[in-house]
């Protein structure tokens, strides 16, 4: 595994900037590689969270305050009868989708603002139906004998991102991230019962160790993203109006 030449903190292969400094990766990808590595059984899972750590840290008090800003808006929306839940749910998958934004920002070595976070929004129509159609399935298959559920729910991780990232319509994002999951499910699965036990950490120390574990959970899903399907999307300052110049299936 590389190492960055100004801190000396291990990077993911494919990384361009070190997530603990910004320092530009010393053997950048080549223009010429395909976007996508190769997908093995085998991934570095502890490597994902590491990376998701060292990007948690570069703004820490930013990533605690807009989940506090989504636990105040959930809360305060439940607190509606009808209409209130109905808008928690909607604007849910947006500002979750903030996470991912800055998230790969920084691995692309920009200087995120705070505003950043409220990005998804700009995908708001895309991100609800991800959440609707891939949530229905996952319901679906868990009335099916519950295994259906979780094979979809693993193979789901990566919707929202794709949305975001490669700019696909709700159907094309779930199957892409199905596809992509099917042949490394198992240690997909392993990841998310990873990420559920470390929150489920949090939730025991009286739940003030959530403001921690989930923006977490959410920088080491994005790390794994970039890993396995490459951001094709330039995080810069007029993103997301910088659309990627190609798309393509990883490992193919």
């Amino acid at each position: 595994m590389p190492h960055c030449a100004k801190c000396g903190n291990e990077m993911l292969e494919y990384a361009q900037f070190c997530p603990a400094c910004g320092q530009p990766a010393s053997q950048p990808p080549s223009a010429s590689a395909p976007p996508n590595k190769p997908i093995t059984a085998s991934l570095p899972l502890g490597d994902y969270l590491k990376t998701g750590w060292e990007l948690f840290k570069r703004y820490p008090g930013w990533y605690i305050g807009f989940f506090l800003i989504y636990v105040v808006l959930q809360t305060v929306s439940r607190l509606i009868p009808w209409f209130g839940s109905v808008a928690g749910f909607t604007v849910g998958p947006a500002l979750l989708m903030g996470n991912f934004i800055v998230s790969a920002k920084l691995l692309q070595g920009h200087t995120p603002k705070f505003s950043d976070f409220f990005l998804g929004f700009r995908f708001f129509i895309p991100l609800l139906l991800t959440a609707m159609v891939g949530g229905a399935l996952v319901g679906i298959g868990m009335v099916l004998l519950v295994i259906p559920g979780v094979y979809l729910l693993v193979g789901y991780l990566f919707a929202s991102s794709l949305v975001v990232d490669r700019r696909l319509d709700f159907w094309a994002a779930l199957d892409l991230s199905r596809r992509t999951v099917q042949p490394i499910w198992f240690s997909m699965f392993a990841f998310l019962l990873l990420l559920m036990l470390i929150n489920l950490a949090g939730a025991v120390a009286l739940g003030i160790g959530l403001l921690v574990t989930v923006p977490l959970t959410c920088c080491t899903i994005t790390a794994a993203y970039a890993d396995l399907f490459g951001l094709q999307s330039d995080y810069s300052e007029d993103f997301p109006d910088n659309f990627p110049s190609e798309v393509g299936t990883p490992g193919a």
